[in-house]
């Protein structure tokens, strides 16, 4: 059998959050559904944050509740404290995803609050998920460079990671939220974390602001992680990066996968579909960067694995 490797396609949060067009809870629900139908098993659902913050976000809970009857979907929803979580936990998400940054002054933009006070609340939301039955991921942001204080110490990766696991988080994501690492950095600071946590336990989370997201994903792939988030089209982007172009678009995260012989259980084609959809819905070119070729391939009948 193929070693299996899971695809949490963020596309209908982290992929929708900064576009310019705001999509209605039909379209979410009907993005959703076209990336469950293609084979996707884990989508980061959307966020229970501030609407007046975060337009794209609002009415999640609404969302939710029409992927209610999805058996075998991890819904997983992005939370920035303790009032967020008991918003997800009563909307009947399955995972809930805590950002901690790995540089104070991105913590502090980002949540308003040290890095401490984020270790310590996410320890209260930690205790009420292990009672209520909700999976934890914690999210470490900025995790190989930051827009405002430079290149991160890898040690400090590590400690946070340490602390989160300590905690109870059931996964540490290690992000390049910016889309500057690359991939000896990754392939570094990952088997480093894989030596002390183990592999099992990580995910890698890689923005394309430089083209090095595919060659990240590799680095991380070969260190050992085996979940990785993309987002469906290549949709994204991050107001802290200038030029920045996205998540890995899942499309070229599959096909790289397949190619190497691993298991994704999605359809590729039925995933070009979902991509060219939400890209007609937000008005915008998705598709990732081998999508060109992917489409003359389908033309001829040919395959794309």
């Amino acid at each position: 059998m193929r070693e299996s490797v899971l695809i949490n396609d963020v596309g209908p949060r982290d992929g929708l959050q900064n576009q310019t067009r705001i999509l209605s809870v039909e379209q979410r629900i009907e993005l959703i559904s076209g990336l469950v139908n293609a084979g996707v098993r884990s989508v980061e659902a959307g966020a229970f944050v501030s609407p007046k913050a975060v337009p794209a976000m609002a009415n999640t809970d609404q969302v939710l509740a029409g992927i209610s009857d999805v058996s075998g979907l991890d819904r997983q929803v992005l939370i920035p404290n303790r009032k967020g979580y008991e918003l997800a936990r009563s909307a009947g998400a399955d995972t809930v995803v805590l950002v901690i940054c790995a540089s104070e002054t991105m913590n502090q933009r980002n949540v308003r609050m040290s890095i401490e006070a984020s270790i310590a609340q996410a320890g209260e939301i930690c205790q009420l998920a292990r009672a209520d039955g909700v999976r934890v991921v914690g999210c470490i942001a900025v995790a190989w460079q930051c827009p405002f204080e430079g290149g991160t110490d890898p040690g400090k990766v590590l400690d946070l990671a340490g602390q989160l696991f300590a905690l109870g988080v059931d996964d540490v994501n290690v992000a390049d939220t910016i889309g500057a690492a690359n991939p000896l950095a990754v392939g570094k600071l990952i088997r480093a974390l894989a030596s002390e946590y183990g592999a099992a336990r990580l995910a890698c989370h890689f923005h394309d602001t430089r083209a090095l997201a595919m060659a990240n994903i590799f680095a991380a792939l070969e260190a050992g992680v085996r979940k990785f988030d993309s987002a469906v089209g290549g949709i994204g982007g991050c107001p802290f990066a200038p030029g920045a172009t996205g998540n890995a678009a899942s499309e070229d995260v599959v096909m790289l996968l397949e190619q190497m012989g691993f298991d994704t259980g999605i359809d590729l084609s039925a995933l070009m579909g979902v991509g060219k959809m939400v890209g007609s819905m937000l008005a915008t070119a998705t598709g990732g960067r081998a999508d060109a070729w992917r489409r003359i391939q389908l033309e001829k009948g040919a395959p794309l694995i």
